[in-house]
């Protein structure tokens, strides 16, 4: 049998794992009363997904839904010859599953190391019964998932290869820190390697490391190494990105 969800010395209601959790304040869960919490709470569980490690495969049976509590998730798809398309990106504290169904549609995998508080299909549908405001916050998040993918179309069927590359570093920054009304520095690392940037980008992974470049020449961005992206001044990257005057 299962111990009882710890409780908070300053607030006997809500479950200890939960109180410091950002996916309560700003994720789905921050719907859900105490009670509801700590009925959600007796059936989480912390799982840890390293780099590169499959969560759930396109058309596999969804046992387990997440709120990511820190790191970046990519959702793909295959050809039938066997060609990967990224086609979204997730971060904390984004629901990582479809409500309701069944069955996976995307491969869903951990870009970086990611760290997701997971819990069973039924458990969410008992609680959106109860809750209209975690249908609510559900409902918000499938429409922010649907605005970014239309932005995406835009990028990828009207921008230049380096407005791209521009528009997917701005991106990340964006979930990094969403404060972007400072013009800088902000740092964070790219969450994915130059393979899946090409990949989501639709281009080569000679292009991306071009334009990188051309950004870094342009000292929109400097590259302390291979993975980490300084950004000196937001407006301008946010510039490059709209083809304005930089």
């Amino acid at each position: 049998m299962n111990a009882a969800p710890r409780k908070d010395i300053h607030n006997s209601d809500i479950p200890l794992v939960c109180v410091s959790c950002e996916a309560r304040h700003k994720g789905v869960c921050g719907a859900l009363n105490s009670k509801q919490l700590s009925e959600l709470a007796k059936h989480t569980s912390k799982v840890t997904f390293n780099a590169e490690q499959p969560i759930t495969s396109d058309g596999e049976q969804i046992r387990r839904y997440g709120n990511i509590l820190s790191g970046v998730v990519k959702l793909a798809k295959l050809t039938s010859d066997g060609r990967q398309q990224i086609v979204g990106l997730q971060f904390a504290p984004d629901f990582v599953g479809r409500p309701f169904s069944e069955k996976s549609d995307y491969d869903v995998e951990a870009a970086t190391e990611v760290h997701v508080c997971t819990f069973p299909p039924q458990i969410l549908n008992r609680l959106v019964q109860e809750s209209p405001e975690l249908e609510h916050r559900l409902h918000e998040q499938t429409l922010k998932e649907l605005d970014e993918a239309r932005d995406w179309m835009l990028t990828l069927g009207r921008k230049s290869a380096g407005e791209r590359v521009a528009s997917f570093l701005h991106f990340i920054a964006q979930h990094v820190d969403p404060d972007l009304h400072k013009r800088g520095p902000v740092t964070f690392e790219l969450p994915l390697k130059r393979t899946d940037m090409a990949d989501f980008l639709g281009l080569t992974i000679e292009t991306v490391s071009r334009q990188l470049t051309k950004l870094r020449q342009a000292r929109i961005i400097e590259l302390p190494n291979n993975r980490t992206v300084v950004i000196a001044d937001v407006s301008r990257l946010k510039a490059a990105a709209d083809k304005q005057d930089i």
